[in-house]
């Protein structure tokens, strides 16, 4: 394949990825915990990227899109480790992080502007799988793709067209 091609491919494929999570939110009702939405802000810097990597690849700056592509797969690299330390905090192979949890300072609201709070909010642990397909969360499924993703992203940069 050629190189703007692979970049294409690896750019909307984080798109791809980022389109699927709004859907299973807006139409699906599951709600992201601080884990999920962490997951996410990799695939906007490498959709970006790939959009930069591709203009640069029209103005013939192939050094530029080869760099370009370094940092997509970098940021497919970061998405798919956060996506793999997910997937422990799910099975309770390691704890997750303090934001996976109520907390907060709380002195300065009432009693019951915090029990009002609380009933509106959705609660959503990081230890919570919300769906799974092949016994494998979301947050598996997105390393997974993720690193497929970076191999793609890999090959952009060692393209040689």
């Amino acid at each position: 394949m050629r190189q703007w091609q692979l970049v294409m491919m690896a750019a909307l494929g984080s798109f791809a990825l980022l389109g699927g999570a709004w859907a299973f939110q807006i139409f699906g009702g599951l709600v992201p915990c601080p884990l999920c939405l962490y997951q996410r802000t990799p695939h906007w810097l490498a959709g970006i990227l790939g959009i930069v990597a591709l203009v640069a690849l029209f103005m013939h700056q192939r050094s530029l899109a080869r760099l370009l592509a370094v940092g997509g797969a970098l940021a497919a690299l970061a998405t798919a480790g956060l996506g793999v330390y997910h997937t422990g905090v799910e099975r309770g192979w390691w704890p997750g992080p303090d934001t996976c949890a109520a907390g907060g300072d709380i002195g300065a609201v009432s009693a019951e502007d915090l029990l009002n709070q609380i009933l509106a909010a959705p609660v959503i642990r990081c230890t919570d799988v919300q769906w799974d397909m092949l016994g494998l969360s979301m947050a598996s499924w997105n390393a997974v793709a993720s690193f497929g993703l970076m191999v793609v992203w890999v090959l952009a940069a060692r393209a040689k067209d």
